[in-house]
């Protein structure tokens, strides 16, 4: 390659994590942020990796499938577990920081780098030439969202309206049924919740009734038809949800030999089916009050939710069309992705997002070749699913026990989380060890 540096548009947590992982493998780094010259409509601080939405990165045990990720990006040398773990203030079993402090810290380690140089402008535009990750974040700014749309064929999307989506094995199977509408396609492609009427009305009430997240100003768009919150459909009348997400039309229920009242569909959302997507069911009730509204639903009662719905301002692209598990662009292989716009939600996954990149784009000036993490670690896990998802219907992600590969056998649940963390960990392991035998034989 003929550029020996890496240019980072973005100095959040994927951009910076980027930045550090190349700088700290011998690799000189232009990382660009519009900070403090221009701000989003989200961000106040003028440091780098701001934390916007919460003081909290989540849980810490490995029951959960980000704890996990954080283990395994403390063991990897991550810049964003360091920050955490020396500005961390109590918070019971999650991992939660100052916010001020964390901001200061990164900014600190990133300025002072002597591989890393800031450059405080707006990036309006993709450099034509050279080696670029792009981590701009979920409000990437009007003007490079532009050069993104055209760089991607239009594959961008500045709305999030997600649905949420439930573990399968959490499921009251007795009361929900497998089949697809009027039995096209294969017999299981949805799973299928019946309400009788008064089931029915109950639900619609409480969606009624339930708290609305209200949106921040930057947000206040008009919801298309094919996205509107389900429960302003409901607000439109009691019956409109029977003649839309909810109609019962070509669905016989087995266990009573004829149609529902009315029905909520659950596609899977991956090859495996361990998770289903409530279809039609994206949302602005608050997330305590999905899990109360929708374990009304029959078969729903114990349901674990992986993701919660939502809908609000986001700029992410469409990975699975457009990226390779590298995180590289499919179309053009110098450019890179990292971070929220990829489509991994949170920000632990977008530090592992950026660190992934950073690696990467190392490799790549280097002329090594880019090692991916095995999908049975976190890492591994959160890039396959951006990169694997179905093209038509893929939405951004936190990382969940969902979306790693089965373990043989029947398991109970908390043991299996522990068992699937205890082979993450291992496959980490041999993972790194392959990285610096392939380092050490170039």
């Amino acid at each position: 390659m003929s550029e020996k540096n890496i240019n980072i548009i973005g100095g959040g947590l994927a951009g910076c994590e980027a930045a550090w992982q190349a700088a700290q493998r011998g690799v000189s780094v232009v990382l660009h942020e519009m900070k403090p010259q221009r701000f989003s409509p989200a961000h106040e601080l003028p440091g780098l990796a701001e934390l916007v939405c919460s003081n909290s990165l989540r849980g810490i045990s490995l029951d959960n499938a980000v704890g996990l990720l954080k283990e395994e990006l403390r063991r990897c040398g991550s810049l964003t577990m360091e920050a955490a773990e020396a500005t961390s203030v109590p918070a019971g079993g999650a991992l939660a920081v100052d916010r001020q402090l964390f901001s200061a810290y990164v900014t600190a380690k990133i300025e002072d780098h002597p591989l890393i140089r800031i450059e405080r402008t707006e990036s309006t535009a993709i450099p034509a030439e050279g080696i670029v990750i792009i981590a701009s974040g979920p409000l990437t700014s009007d003007a490079l969202a532009v050069s993104l749309a055209d760089l991607t064929g239009d594959r961008l999307y500045f709305y999030d309206a997600i649905a949420p989506i439930v573990a399968a094995d959490s499921l009251d199977m007795t009361k929900v049924f497998a089949a697809s509408r009027y039995g096209k396609g294969d017999g299981d492609d949805y799973l299928n919740c019946p309400l009788n009427e008064e089931e029915y009305l109950k639900f619609v009430d409480e969606l009624n009734r339930g708290e609305k997240v209200p949106a921040r100003d930057f947000e206040k768009v008009v919801h298309f038809e094919g996205c509107m919150p389900v429960e302003e459909l409901a607000s439109r009348g009691v019956e409109t949800l029977r003649f839309g997400s909810m109609k019962p039309v070509g669905l016989t229920d087995p266990n009573t030999g004829h149609e529902a009242h009315a029905v909520i569909q659950l596609r899977a959302e991956n090859r495996e089916k361990t998770m289903y997507n409530l279809v039609g069911f994206q949302t602005k009730l608050t997330w305590p009050e999905q899990r109360r509204v929708f374990r009304l639903i029959p078969g729903l009662e114990g349901a674990e939710f992986v993701r919660l719905g939502s809908m609000h301002r986001n700029t992410f692209i469409n990975s699975p069309a457009l990226l390779d598990v590298t995180q590289q662009l499919k179309s053009d292989p110098r450019i890179f992705f990292a971070g929220q716009i990829t489509g991994v939600e949170g920000y632990v996954e977008s530090a592992a997002s950026g660190f992934l990149a950073g690696m990467a784009a190392v490799n790549l000036i280097q002329e090594l070749p880019i090692s991916v993490p095995p999908a049975e670690t976190a890492l591994g896990a959160l890039m396959h699913h951006i990169t694997n998802a179905d093209t038509k219907h893929f939405q951004p992600m936190n990382v969940n026990y969902g979306l790693f590969p089965e373990l043989p056998g029947r398991i109970k649940k908390k043991e299996r989380r522990q068992k699937l963390a205890e082979r993450a960990l291992v496959a980490l392991d041999e993972w790194k060890n392959g990285i610096n035998t392939e380092t050490q034989r170039h």
